[in-house]
């Protein structure tokens, strides 16, 4: 792609298709065939595809609002961005300034004389949003969604996931891994001999760490990770994190409990501290800060980063332009200011009312269709029924933007800029502990190019950005949205009903609601999809995980069933009946789901994603909820397939 050159959008055609493919047995390369010979992935990109070339584009507008914010006006978020943005474009500043920036807390580090001030550490690098050992925040108490509560969860770990560590096919990542630590240390001032030695320790906490880490499916089991401990008595029972402290630092005060995910991750992790020698403790907390810092240092720290987690992990050939990574930056540490300029700029009150029209429509078709489900009892159904009509949606971008007036962002300071950023989060977070959930606040920035559904809020969201074609597009006909944007709305919907969604009540707490005759069916028909996925073979030796992906599975089901009829309910009042590039509306439909999900992919991508992503690969998402669906056989004169999966 043409640096510089913001992406036109993907629109919905059918010269993306390649109509030489069967339709039952290739539809992925039917519907998307030609274009994905056509587009093949950048260099500075590990995919290419719908949310990407959408995501694209979203950054050149950003650029834009960014580069042309003032300092001078009275708009306090013009300001932030402005200034933020200065700062990181300012490479030969951060070529000059090195490794200073993170310099005083490395010496921080190594003024640490026993493991007394261990514990005093960890707090003080939470507090400025840098990783230690685990991680902590305050949310929805999902027992008790009226209020905030404390939470803290295993973490410590740089890879993305704990099977990296583990599993046999990732060796070959653990020594490139190692390679790594040992550039960025020999950067830092070690000697070779040094960061040989400083890395093996620091690769053998980290496995350590791994080893008693809980996998992602145990981490999607709400239930098994809401385990509340009082506050009395944490710091006895981890001694060596004193975890009373820990939250009084932090600011958290006159709260009765935490809750802490993994119990068994920080008994573990109580004992290593204990254990290890203090010398591979103060190592493994230098090497977190400066892998943090990494990706916003000179060019030889930034470089090595990049290399590692970008070209070995996932398989991108090459850097993208420093401004894109300044604003993914913004996005991540005041992306609400940055937001407020994009929705006044590039979202139109028109778009947001004919989304509330879709997505009224979607949930009077999912209503409908808890009256008449047939393998769920009455005691059960009326109170699915009585949950959904407390479900509401959010659409383009929250009443109230965040306020960002406290942090002081400096153009000569890009790091320092993050890092307050990260602390005002921080501190945002501890000070609504134990009070009244915030209702009108948002999970993502309004310019995000996603989705989604909160089970403790039973609510979703659908930010400004994800608002454009090809997933919402005025110019085209009801099918093509309704198989777009139409099954994204549906699918967030389903969350509120998946394996996870389904355990939380009509108030949004964890709470079983179900008769245990219902809940046995619907368990067989969970475990029915997750034989399915797990059954697909993505790369050599590869499969996928089904457990770890059988919530969004559920929600691609339930997005395709729910939005195909929709769009009859809207064909009946409309009586528009008529063939487009010679396809019958149901077939457009069908052909624009698959359409949203195009993508081309590294196999190194595809194979973290693998690992540590809850989707299924995007031609599956694309390909089986529509076999699943009774109608696509019909809409392609097909014979039709009995053995469906109809849950919702």
């Amino acid at each position: 792609m043409e640096e510089d050159k913001m992406p036109e959008f993907e629109r919905f055609s059918v010269s993306n298709m390649d109509l030489s493919a069967d339709v039952v047995n290739d539809f992925y390369e039917y519907a998307n065939g030609t274009w994905l010979k056509n587009n093949p992935i950048p260099e500075d990109k590990p995919y290419w595809g719908t949310f990407m070339k959408l995501y694209e584009r979203n950054m050149y507008l950003l650029k834009d609002l960014a580069e042309n914010a003032s300092e001078n006006l009275d708009n306090l978020n013009e300001r932030i961005v402005s200034k933020f943005y200065k700062s990181g474009m300012n490479a030969d500043l951060i070529e000059k300034l090195g490794i200073s920036p993170v310099e005083n807390l490395l010496n921080s580090i190594d003024d640490i004389k026993s493991k007394d001030e261990i514990p005093e550490t960890i707090r003080k690098l939470h507090s400025m949003g840098l990783p230690a050992f685990f991680n902590s925040e305050s949310s929805n108490d999902e027992k008790n969604s009226s209020i905030y509560s404390f939470y803290m969860v295993q973490g410590g770990l740089s890879l993305p996931d704990r099977d990296y560590y583990i599993e046999k096919h990732f060796s070959g990542v653990l020594n490139d891994f190692l390679s790594y630590i040992e550039n960025i240390l020999s950067f830092s001032g070690y000697n070779g001999e040094e960061s040989k030695l400083h890395a093996e320790k620091i690769l053998e906490i980290e496995k350590e760490i791994a080893g008693f880490s809980r996998s992602r499916e145990d981490l999607r089991d709400s239930e098994k990770n809401y385990n509340k401990f009082s506050i009395n008595g944490l710091n006895e029972k981890f001694s060596m994190i004193k975890m009373e402290d820990y939250m009084d630092y932090l600011g958290i005060s006159k709260v009765d409990y935490v809750i802490i995910g993994q119990p068994e991750f920080f008994e573990s992790l109580d004992r290593i501290i204990n254990e290890k020698p203090l010398s591979e403790l103060k190592i493994y907390l230098k090497y977190g800060i400066i892998n943090f810092a990494a990706p916003y240092l000179s060019k030889n720290f930034a470089d090595e980063h990049f290399n590692f987690f970008n070209k070995k992990l996932m398989g991108q050939q090459k850097q993208e332009a420093q401004w894109k990574n300044v604003i993914r930056v913004i996005n991540m540490c005041t992306g609400e200011a940055l937001g407020e300029l994009y929705v006044h700029k590039y979202f139109t009150e028109e778009s947001k009312k004919r989304m509330e029209i879709l997505v009224n429509d979607l949930k009077a078709t999912f209503r409908s269709r808890l009256e008449k489900i047939t393998w769920m009892g009455n005691e059960t159904k009326e109170k699915a029924l009585e949950k959904f009509d407390k479900f509401q949606a959010k659409i383009g971008y929250p009443e109230v933007f965040r306020d960002y007036s406290s942090i002081l962002i400096d153009e000569n300071d890009y790091l320092g800029n993050i890092i307050r950023s990260l602390s005002f989060e921080v501190k945002r977070q501890a000070n609504r502990v134990g009070k009244p959930i915030d209702r009108k606040e948002w999970q993502m920035n309004p310019q995000t190019i996603n989705a989604y559904f909160s089970p403790t809020d039973n609510e979703i969201v659908f930010p400004a950005g994800i608002l454009q074609p090809p997933f919402f597009d005025d110019t085209v006909d009801d099918a093509v949205n309704y198989g777009a944007i139409g099954g994204v709305i549906a699918h967030e919907i389903t969350h509120g009903y998946d394996d996870q969604g389904s355990k939380y009540d009509v108030n949004g707490n964890l709470n079983n609601w179900w008769t245990e005759e219902d809940k046995k069916e619907f368990d067989g028909l969970t475990k029915r999809v997750i034989d399915l996925y797990s059954s697909i073979e993505i790369l050599p030796g590869i499969k996928v995980h089904g457990e770890r992906t059988v919530g969004e599975n559920i929600a691609d089901f339930g997005g395709v069933s729910i939005a195909y009829e929709a769009l009859e309910r809207r064909l009946k009042i409309t009586g528009d009946r008529k063939k487009i590039d010679n396809f019958t509306p149901e077939q457009r439909f069908f052909i624009s789901w698959a359409n949203v999900w195009k993508e081309n992919i590294s196999d190194e991508l595809l194979k973290m994603l693998a690992v540590r992503d809850p989707h299924a690969p995007a031609k599956l998402r694309a390909t089986l909820p529509v076999f699943n669906h009774p109608g696509f056989e019909k809409a392609f004169n097909r014979e039709p397939d009995k053995d469906k999966i109809l849950i919702w």
